[in-house]
C-alpha cells in the first residue's frame, strides 16, 4: 500500500472514544471483490493496493445447511441432503427445518465447534487491528434454517423451539468465540444480522427483547471479557433498536443504511455513544451518481458522525457490484483518504450537531 495503514492501537482508540487517529479510519476492502468487476479487475485491484486497509480481516469457516465439509460428514447444519436441490426459489423462501418435531434430533447431531477447518490458517501479524468475522448470526441463521415467513411467525407460535435453537446456536458461537481469540489473537468479532428493511425492523422491539436481546448480551459479554471489541452488520431501519445494543456493549454498528434512517439524527442521538462503521450508499450513489457526487456523500459522512474522541470508521455499506464505474470508485478512496486526513486535523473542532 503506498499509504500506511492505522495501528491496532489507532483502532483501538477510535473505536473506544479515546481519541482520534491522524486520520479517520478506512475499511472499503472489506466490501470490495475485484473478481466482480471482470476485464476491470486490474484497475481495481491497482486502486486497493494504492489505499490503506486499516483492518485485517479473517474469515470463519461456519457450517453450511446441507453441504458437509469434505473431512468431517457432521459439520453441517442439517442432519440429512438438501431434498430439492434443483429447486430455484429465493434464499429466504427455502426452508429447512420444515417442522420443530425435528429439532431434537438436528441439534443431537449439532456441527461441532472444534472442527478444525472452522478457523483458517492464522496470518501474519502485520500490526494492523485483526477483526474475524461470519456471517449469519440469530434472525438470519433462524431464517435460513426456517424460511423467512416460519422464522417471523415462529416468535408467536412456537418460542420454546425459537430458543432452544438460539440457545444450541448461542453455545456454538461462544465456543467458536474462544477458539478463535485464542488461536487467531483477534482485537474483534464482527457478526452479520440484518435486523431491518427498508422502512423498519423486521419484527418489534418485544420480539427483540426477549428472543435476540439476552443471546447478544451473552455473545457481547464472552467477546469483551476475552479483550475484544464486538461489530455488528445489521442492514436497515434499526433505530429502534440501537438503545438496547448500546446498552448492552456493542461497540461498533454498520452500516446506519442511507435512505433507511436519517445520519444526522442517528449521530445527534448516539454517535457519542457507539462507534458508527459508516457504509457508504451502495445502492445510488455509487452506481448512479458522478464522481463529484460520491466525494460530496464522502464529506457528508465525515462531518455528519466524525468525533474529536473517535467512533467513526468509513466503509461501504454492503458489497461493491460491477454496476460501480471506476472513476466514483476513485473518488470514494480519495476522498475518504483526503478529506479523512484534513477533518482530523488540530483546527478542527468536535461536531455536535
Amino acid at each position: 500500500m503506498n499509504f500506511n495503514p492505522l495501528s491496532r492501537l489507532e483502532m483501538k482508540q477510535a473505536i473506544e472514544g479515546k481519541g482520534a487517529p491522524r486520520r479517520v479510519p478506512m475499511t472499503y476492502h472489506f466490501w470490495l471483490s475485484p473478481d466482480v468487476f471482470a476485464q476491470r479487475k486490474p484497475d481495481v485491484v491497482q486502486l486497493m493496493n494504492t489505499y490503506p486497509m486499516d483492518v485485517q480481516n479473517i474469515i470463519f469457516n461456519m457450517p453450511k445447511v446441507y453441504e458437509h465439509a469434505e473431512d468431517d460428514s457432521g459439520y453441517r447444519w442439517m442432519i440429512h441432503d438438501d431434498p430439492m436441490p434443483e429447486r430455484h426459489s429465493g434464499l429466504d423462501e427455502r426452508v429447512a427445518i420444515s417442522d420443530f418435531d425435528e429439532l431434537d434430533d438436528i441439534l443431537a447431531d449439532f456441527p461441532s465447534p472444534r472442527y478444525p477447518g472452522l478457523l483458517p490458517n492464522n496470518p501474519p501479524d502485520d500490526g494492523r487491528y485483526r477483526l474475524g468475522y461470519w456471517w449469519y448470526w440469530l434472525f438470519e441463521r433462524h431464517w435460513e434454517l426456517r424460511g423467512m415467513t416460519n422464522a417471523l411467525t415462529d416468535y408467536y407460535d412456537d418460542p420454546d423451539n425459537v430458543h432452544r435453537l438460539f440457545r444450541a446456536l448461542t453455545d456454538f458461537y461462544l465456543a467458536v468465540i474462544e477458539r478463535a481469540h485464542a488461536e487467531l489473537h483477534l482485537d474483534g468479532i464482527m457478526i452479520s444480522d440484518d435486523l431491518g428493511t427498508q422502512t423498519g425492523p423486521f419484527f418489534s422491539k418485544a420480539v427483540f427483547t426477549e428472543f435476540f436481546k439476552p443471546y447478544y448480551r451473552e455473545i457481547i459479554d464472552k467477546v469483551h471479557s476475552l479483550g475484544m471489541h464486538f461489530w455488528l452488520h445489521a442492514c436497515g431501519n434499526i433505530e429502534l433498536f440501537l438503545p438496547d445494543l448500546i446498552e448492552i456493549g456493542l461497540d461498533v454498528i454498520h452500516p446506519i443504511q442511507k435512505h433507511t434512517m436519517d445520519e444526522k439524527q442517528i449521530a445527534g442521538a448516539f454517535g457519542h455513544q457507539i462507534c458508527v462503521w459508516s457504509g457508504f450508499d451502495v445502492q445510488r450513489t455509487i452506481p448512479y451518481g458522478s464522481p463529484q457526487d460520491v466525494r460530496d456523500e464522502v464529506r457528508f459522512l465525515i462531518d455528519t458522525y466524525y468525533r474529536t474522541d473517535g467512533r467513526l470508521i468509513l466503509t461501504a455499506g454492503n458489497g461493491i457490484t460491477a454496476d460501480c464505474p471506476l472513476d466514483s470508485l476513485k473518488a470514494l478512496f480519495d476522498e475518504s483518504f483526503t478529506y479523512g486526513q484534513q477533518k482530523t486535523g488540530p483546527d478542527q473542532t468536535d461536531n455536535q450537531d
